[in-house]
């Protein structure tokens, strides 16, 4: 796979001090330059180097998507793979500082420009960036890893295929196909129904769009269509919560854990890649706590990070917002971006599902119409660039988490808890993935020695 720098791609230089923003920043209205930083908000908050906005619904004509070179900003053409902005949120109000060492591999968001044979870019003017923790640049391809026991066994086999059709028939009625139409076009994606009423989580990328004048129709299983009204967005966690309107008796789909998976345990992804309602595929949970950022063209940066599940299960444009599913029909994550190779934007085998028990407090919050909350240290942080690997802090919030905890600027955090922190994109992922009011043990060193404090996770809403 073809590689990007490091998690911010950015070129060698020291992080400035700018405060990040605290609450998720609304789209830009319509006309606004593609690349163009939203303004910032009032300090405080997480998101980071852009975590992979999932697959996101690609704008019909968009461009084809380019590898991402060192250096290079936002992507100017929609699904373009490109760098981070130089002042990428992370943990509360600080900018990112690029990492020479570490790379990162080119992300694009699964969403399909309608039409398209190949959904010209991966997602709506999408890039993504995962962030490789054992440092490797990666191969130039990724093959899917065999999903039968190694003695290949014929009844094995029969077994897991089985196994799959089932969970297809179980899930494939609460799974949806949307359409946004709005001035740019019209747009792809899926969703995942979570109430009998009409209820429906997808990405923030797919129905973005709507937010701008444009219109949500949802397609079911059995090929009726409705309308549907956007009940709440979260650009920082890229999740959606759509209503489907005049609509009863819907099959919801069951909301499993993501805390129960394990490397290895097979999964199924169901979507709408490239406009092809009802795909099932399947594959197996390559990692887990895999810190991945991306940012949409129409947000005007890279705002999002999570800790995904890795997965193996193809994953192409028009994905977005679809289920990964484990083998008792539960879904454990929403499906979100691919890495990709060279041009290509279709599955190399690396595919990105936002975890299922990350996406619940969001989902929660945004089917009541309240305000998404996310956790933050109210630091601002960058990659170390000295001996020492791990996020460097470099301002910390008068009266924040960070501040009461003792913590320092110039401060190196390694670890939170037993997990090691190689760099600012995956802080922040780790502390996105608990909620405000956890506690949380970071190990950092300063002067050369290595300390522990305990951090009682502050709210974004309280900066807001």
């Amino acid at each position: 796979m073809d590689d990007a720098t490091r998690t911010s791609g950015e070129p060698q230089g020291s992080a400035s001090t700018t405060t990040l923003p605290t609450a998720p920043v609304p789209p830009p209205p319509a006309g606004t330059p593609a690349g163009t930083a939203p303004a910032q908000a009032p300090t405080t908050e997480l998101p980071r180097s852009g975590w992979s906005t999932p697959p996101s619904g690609d704008q019909t004509g968009a461009a084809e998507p380019g590898a991402a070179e060192p250096g290079a900003t936002e992507p100017t053409e929609a699904g373009a793979a490109g760098s981070p902005p130089p002042h990428e949120p992370v943990l509360g109000d600080g900018d990112r500082k690029p990492e020479p060492k570490r790379r990162r591999a080119p992300l694009v968001l699964a969403g399909v420009a309608l039409g398209a044979i190949i959904g010209g870019a991966a997602g709506a003017g999408v890039a993504a960036y995962v962030n490789d923790d054992n440092g490797d640049s990666g191969g130039d391809s990724v093959t899917r890893s065999d999903l039968s026991n190694t003695s290949g066994s014929n009844n094995q086999q029969t077994s897991s295929a089985s196994g799959v059709q089932a969970v297809a028939a179980d899930v494939l009625p609460s799974v949806v196909s949307i359409t946004v139409a709005s001035q740019f076009g019209e747009a792809g994606g899926t969703g995942v129904i979570i109430s009998s009423d009409g209820e429906i989580v997808t990405n923030n990328h797919v129905v973005e769009g709507a937010g701008q004048g444009g219109s949500v129709q949802v397609t079911f299983a059995d090929g009726t269509t409705a309308e549907a009204e956007v009940l709440g967005t979260d650009p920082l966690t890229d999740l959606a919560v759509i209503k489907a309107k005049d609509v009863s008796g819907l099959q919801a789909a069951e909301l499993g854990s993501s805390g129960d998976l394990a490397v290895g345990q097979q999964v199924v992804a169901i979507g709408s890649p490239l406009g092809l309602d009802g795909t099932v595929t399947t594959g197996i949970v390559s990692a887990l706590d895999r810190p991945v950022a991306a940012g949409s063209e129409q947000q005007g940066s890279v705002n999002s990070v999570i800790d995904a599940i890795q997965t193996d299960a193809p994953i192409n444009p028009g994905n977005s917002g679809g289920p990964l599913v484990n083998m008792n029909g539960q879904v454990v994550g929403i499906n979100s971006a691919i890495a990709t190779s060279g041009q290509s934007n279709g599955s190399i085998g690396l595919g990105f599902s936002i975890p299922i028990d990350q996406a619940k407090p969001i989902i929660d919050e945004l089917r009541s119409g309240e305000q998404p909350t996310h956790a933050q240290i109210g630091v601002g942080v960058g990659d170390a660039q000295g001996d020492v690997r791990g996020a460097e802090i470099a301002q910390v919030n008068d009266g924040s988490a960070g501040a009461d905890a003792g913590l320092q600027q110039g401060d190196v955090v390694t670890h939170v808890g037993d997990r090691v922190v190689t760099d600012a994109t995956s802080l922040i992922a780790a502390v996105r993935s608990h909620r405000p009011g956890d506690d949380i043990e970071l190990t950092y060193v300063r002067d050369g020695q290595e300390h522990t404090t305990t951090v009682t996770l502050g709210s974004d809403a309280q900066s807001s």
